[in-house]
């Protein structure tokens, strides 16, 4: 029997994603602060500590402690609960920060828990609790691209989390390995093995743009990749800026195109 509310979902959009949850009378759905899109009618919110998820239960610094994980992971304090108080189906609605895509995770069909990059979580049914993972390998803590600490989904309801770019989802078989960017990772089953590799080669280390580490995910288990990491997207948007625009021609070249298209005035 399932302990978290269940909840209906639907996925909008194309680039710019969102998810419409449809909550039946006293449901809840607990998302990350600064999703919230929009709202029906007699659907209350409340500013909580933590997650919300009963195992966040038993008393106040049980509570605090919980809220206090998230802190690791470099999130905010609070979450906010969106509760049906009405007498019929509610819908409130959640957006995506930056283009991408929206993955809808059924914890019941992942064996109960997921390990996602630290900025990944949306929103998801209460019960579902939203926790740190600490990676046990010093190797994998200094050079795998997330650090030491992950977030982890665990429950038996739906959570929602947001990648860039497109989506790959890859379903490794026992002891298939692949090689990964580690900022191309989104989110990966608990049997599946996180580690850390050097690129090597003098030539791949100086001259590959790479860096020198990439990731190692071995099955079984099922993978989330994505095509375009935040961190990627802001790096470049960076470099462009810092170049002028138009770092890809010669000066008089890009000095004339800035002039032809307004960016000179």
């Amino acid at each position: 029997m399932k302990t978290n509310h269940e909840i209906d979902y639907k996925i909008l959009g194309e680039e710019m994603q969102s998810v419409e949850i449809e909550l039946d009378p006293q449901e809840t759905v607990v998302a990350e602060s600064g999703s919230f899109m929009m709202m029906d009618n007699e659907i209350q919110m409340e500013t909580i500590f933590g997650d919300g998820s009963q195992s966040a239960g038993g008393g106040f610094m049980n509570k605090l402690f919980s809220a206090g994980k998230r802190l690791l992971t470099g999130e905010s304090l609070f979450m906010t609960a969106f509760t049906n108080t009405g007498t019929g189906k509610k819908r409130a609605m959640f957006a995506a920060p930056y283009c991408g895509k929206i993955i809808a995770m059924d914890l019941f069909q992942l064996q109960g828990k997921v390990i996602c990059q630290k900025d990944a979580f949306l929103c998801a049914a209460k019960g579902v609790s939203v926790g740190i993972e600490f990676q046990k390998k010093l190797g994998t803590g200094i050079f795998g691209g997330e650090g030491f600490i992950m977030q982890k989904l665990e429950g038996d309801g739906m959570a929602f989390v947001h990648a860039g770019g497109n989506i790959i989802e890859r379903n490794l078989l026992p002891g298939e390995l692949i090689k990964i960017d580690t900022g191309c990772i989104v989110a990966f089953t608990s049997g599946v093995d996180y580690d850390i590799q050097f690129v090597g080669g003098i030539k791949n280390t100086i001259f590959g743009g790479e860096g020198l580490f990439f990731a190692t995910l071995r099955g079984p288990g099922k993978v989330w990749i994505q095509s375009l990491p935040i961190s990627r997207l802001a790096s470049r948007i960076i470099s462009y800026g810092r170049a002028g625009g138009r770092k890809e021609e010669g000066s008089i070249l890009g000095g004339l195109g800035n002039l032809l298209d307004g960016d000179g005035m």
